[in-house]
């Protein structure tokens, strides 16, 4: 029974987390296309708000699924392989933040386009993620 909270738990931060990363970047094509003052303080606050509460997300997220590998003995190769993509994730999340810190001093080098391919990324981590815990290769 325990188990299965732990494991609804871990669904349910992961896919929230996830809805952050996937937003957050949306809020950046806005701000690299926004000239108006006002807009940009706007979708800045915003983007500091998502970004504090994604990392109240990704702990528990990270914790539950921790304690589901370690405490219930989940193994096999597919978990390592996983466990880089987690990791991928959380660079991702990281580098996020970094890219906020170069907007709020007006020194972001990047255009729409290339946010709306940056954005495609959260995507193929989760798609890979959810892949290789219902398949299970390399078992």
């Amino acid at each position: 029974m325990l188990y299965s909270w732990f494991k609804i738990f871990h669904i349910v931060f992961v896919m929230s987390w996830f809805a952050g990363l996937f937003y957050l970047p949306r809020i950046f094509v806005n701000l690299a296309q926004e000239t108006d003052q006002p807009s940009i303080h706007r979708l800045l606050l915003m983007a500091h708000k998502l970004y504090r509460f994604m990392h109240i997300l990704a702990v528990p997220a990270l914790g539950c699924g921790l304690v589901l590998a370690h405490y219930f003995d989940i193994t096999g190769n597919w978990l390592h392989i996983k466990g880089i993509f987690i990791l991928l994730a959380v660079v991702y999340h990281i580098y996020c933040g970094f890219l906020l810190k170069q907007f709020d001093q007006q020194k972001n080098q990047h255009s729409h386009v290339w946010f709306r391919w940056f954005n495609e990324i959260p995507v193929i981590l989760m798609l890979a993620s959810t892949a290789l815990v219902v398949i299970k290769p390399f078992s």
